[in-house]
């Protein structure tokens, strides 16, 4: 399976890259695109047909899913639209909140079960999703409905993404001795206004890389205001292993 970065800045879609949005290829499956935010379906076009792929969210924040209401636009508008409905994984309350986000009037919820198959997450449930690859998701320490993904590959190898979340044992569960893990990494460890809990620092990325035993660590949902060199170095003060902080357009083979 390959892992190709759609967006990776944290937070908000920064100058140089879409917010968070990860494609997932692999021969014999559908592609999958593993959260959707603002830039990432202008991205996705260079990659792949958005008419083509299904979507898994990992939670509902702005900046990891309200591209999705110009998928909608894109499946139901085309010249050539794509046949059946795409797969779409999510928090229980998916279709409610993009519902709201695409309504052609405010206080209307638009009814996208024409073009979108939901199917909501249950936690700790596997999913199959073609060509021998599979998704576990765990709920995380983060304040809507959150989820980290646990992929089982075609390979035999695992990889692990956080989605967003605080340091807590869920997300040390969820990466344990997998080959990769994409941990967000919002923060350095000790900047002004962070709030408790909500996001990882690069420390606490590292802890968890270390903690669980972990082959590489993919650093990721670095904001514009953040220093990546400084969020590196802290995760590298943790974890022995393999650090670097994805960027966008790169392409990793799980």
């Amino acid at each position: 399976m390959r892992l190709t970065v759609l967006g990776c800045s944290g937070s908000v879609s920064g100058p140089d890259s879409a917010a968070s949005g990860y494609l997932l290829t692999a021969p014999d499956m559908t592609p999958v695109v593993v959260d959707f935010g603002p830039g990432v379906l202008g991205v996705l076009q260079r990659h792949a047909d958005p008419g083509e792929v299904s979507v898994f969210l990992t939670h509902l924040h702005a900046d990891h899913c309200l591209d999705l209401p110009g998928l909608l636009v894109w499946r139901r508008y085309h010249p050539n639209p794509p046949t059946g409905r795409a797969v779409v994984y999510g928090p229980s309350d998916t279709s409610l909140r993009i519902g709201n986000a695409s309504a052609e009037v405010g206080g209307e919820t638009d009814d996208w079960s024409d073009t979108i198959d939901l199917r909501p997450w249950q936690a700790g449930v596997s999913v199959d999703f073609g060509g021998g690859n599979s998704v576990t998701p765990m709920r995380m320490d983060h304040p809507p409905e959150s989820y980290g993904l646990r992929f089982a590959t075609d390979s035999g190898r695992t990889f692990v993404y956080t989605g967003d979340t605080g340091i807590c044992d869920m997300v040390v569960d969820l990466a344990r001795g997998a080959d990769v893990l994409l941990a967000e990494a919002s923060w350095t460890h000790d900047p002004p206004n962070r709030p408790p809990g909500v996001h990882l620092s690069g420390t606490e990325a590292g802890q968890v890389a270390a903690r669980a035993g972990v082959g590489e660590l993919l650093l990721t949902h670095i904001p514009p205001w953040t220093s990546r060199e400084d969020v590196i170095a802290e995760a590298k003060a943790e974890f022995s292993g393999p650090v670097h902080a994805v960027s966008p357009g790169e392409v990793f083979d799980l």
